[in-house]
């Protein structure tokens, strides 16, 4: 660790304890014992010099003492930011005798960080980032600089004397990856991350400079997310092209959603009562002529910055429909489909009569789409706009699903108010549920209150067998995720139908539900 980050670190603490108020108690004592020493010279400075140095460390008007940093340090973990950490890796590259022992970085990622910040809230988020930032801390050497990047991203700087290869640096890697893997306890609550890292030899940068080295760490990092979670990637001449073209992906978006070559696929909703079809959810997929099929991963941002939100909303809502429509006249009697609407799409004041528009034109009725909400959406009631929207929706007679439930902060008032007809509990919940009591326990009371309010339940990101059997001995009443199928198009959903139910052996339901 740097001199200056060290003293930097050593001010804020001291001050920090400086503006403890518990200390003003002893004021008095150190006057008087002040006075018994140097009689009254001792007595006024002390008078005046004590209240000083407290109104210095900020105790008279300044904020919590977490809110005192100094530039260019992280407030949340107490790390360097960037700038700092591409500062030192140039330095380091510059005194470097060879590649060898020049400088290396490794970027690590936390997976799934919105649902835990979704989950945990603001401060148990913030706890979950202090810890994984010490850890990296705790998994590299003395000499190594860890900085805090943007959102949950951290990266160490690896600086000589030791030898960094190949070989060397994915050792450090896989260490530091193992360190922030371990569970870690929040309240009382054992919270499971999973990190995706990347590095980069100094020697095997595009470019020289310790902004380059940080890049070409962050690139590896981003294709050992795409390819995660809790991947490990070096970085390579193949990923630099492949950043590159995900950046000139992005730029096609808006012709690939007037092209058709954004799609709605279709992943299927299984009762655990009866093991049929109830319903499936409509998931957007990339199908490019020359990259194959892309994950969300891959564009959505790219859609949300061009602002194509609500013309990607029109593309699932379209294809939603039109699978109805097709598996009516297959004979195969889906009961729903969900169409998952983002907040920005809400605060249209015109969606309601948008998506009565669309149904019409299909010949369907309202209750055969299932409208998803985030819970987020739903706890921000304060939006008129989106309160007038849902309640609309709801008087048309479409369901209204509540996404992501048991991470956000979504009261029973508001899934009374909206007339939510089913909680989907959140994947965050049901991963290892079969193997952790704790998450049994959040399950049982999501499905006890979903019960008690008399609607449905649906648990999402079922991936084993023995998260199925255990939602299911839990009472939930549908499931879906990778254990059960992948979103499909939708010729592949039509024949996975007939196949799913010739293995459960039951006769298809009617479009009400009834057998």
């Amino acid at each position: 660790m740097p001199g200056r980050l060290r003293v930097k670190r050593l001010v804020i603490r001291t001050l920090a304890f400086a503006r403890r108020p518990e200390l003003l108690a002893f004021l008095p004592a150190v006057t008087l014992a002040a006075f018994w020493a140097g009689g009254e010279e001792a007595l006024l400075v002390t008078v005046f010099l004590v209240p000083m140095i407290y109104a210095l460390a900020g105790i008279l008007g300044a904020g919590p003492a977490s809110e005192l940093v100094l530039p260019g340090v992280d407030p949340v973990s107490g790390l360097p930011l960037r700038d700092t950490l591409a500062e030192r890796l140039g330095r380091t590259g510059e005194a470097a005798e060879d590649g060898a022992r020049g400088a290396a970085c490794i970027a690590v990622m936390l997976d799934d960080a919105d649902h835990l910040a979704r989950r945990y809230g603001h401060e148990g988020f913030c706890e979950i980032l202090r810890q994984t930032g010490a850890r990296i801390t705790g998994a590299v050497r003395r000499q190594d600089v860890v900085a805090r990047l943007e959102g949950a991203c951290f990266a160490a700087g690896l600086t000589p004397p030791a030898r960094n290869d190949l070989e060397t640096v994915l050792q450090m890697a896989t260490r530091v990856q193992d360190a922030v893997e371990v569970p870690i306890s929040l309240d009382a609550t054992t919270v499971h991350v999973t990190a995706s890292v990347g590095f980069c030899l100094s020697a095997r940068a595009p470019a020289a400079g310790g902004g380059a080295l940080l890049d070409a760490a962050l690139a590896a990092m981003d294709d050992a997310h795409r390819n995660g979670p809790g991947a490990i990637r070096a970085f390579s001449p193949e990923i630099q092209r492949a950043h590159e073209d995900l950046a000139e992906l992005r730029s096609d978006l808006g012709p690939a959603l007037d092209s058709g070559q954004v799609q709605a696929f279709f992943q299927p909703q299984i009762c655990t009562r009866t093991g049929d079809v109830s319903g499936f959810e409509t998931l957007v997929r990339w199908v490019h002529p020359d990259r194959g099929v892309l994950a969300p991963a891959d564009f959505l941002p790219g859609i949300l910055e061009a602002g194509l939100s609500e013309r990607l909303g029109e593309v699932m809502l379209t294809g939603a429909l039109r699978a109805l429509k097709a598996w009516d006249r297959a004979g195969l009697a889906i009961r729903r489909v969900a169409v998952n609407f983002a907040a920005e799409e809400l605060r249209n004041p015109r969606l309601a009569e948008k998506i009565q528009w669309e149904i019409d034109r299909f010949g369907l009725t309202p209750d055969r789409l299932v409208v998803e909400i985030v819970e987020t959406a739903v706890a921000d009631s304060e939006d008129d706009v989106i309160v007038q929207t849902i309640a609309r929706i709801a008087e048309m007679g479409c369901r209204i699903d509540l996404d992501d439930f048991g991470i956000g902060r979504a009261s029973i008032t508001n899934i009374r108010r909206f007339g939510v007809h089913r909680l989907k509990i959140d994947r965050a919940l049901v991963a290892r549920l079969d193997e952790d009591a704790e998450q049994q326990t959040l399950v049982a009371a999501v499905l006890s209150l979903a019960a008690k309010l008399g609607i449905e339940s649906l648990a999402e990101g079922v991936e084993t067998a023995a998260e199925r059997q255990r939602l299911t001995e839990l009472g939930c009443d549908h499931i879906q995720g990778y254990g059960i199928a992948k979103p499909m198009p939708l010729e592949t959903a039509t024949r996975w139908i007939a196949s799913h139910r010739g293995t459960v052996g039951r006769a298809p339901l009617s479009a009400d539900g009834s057998a």
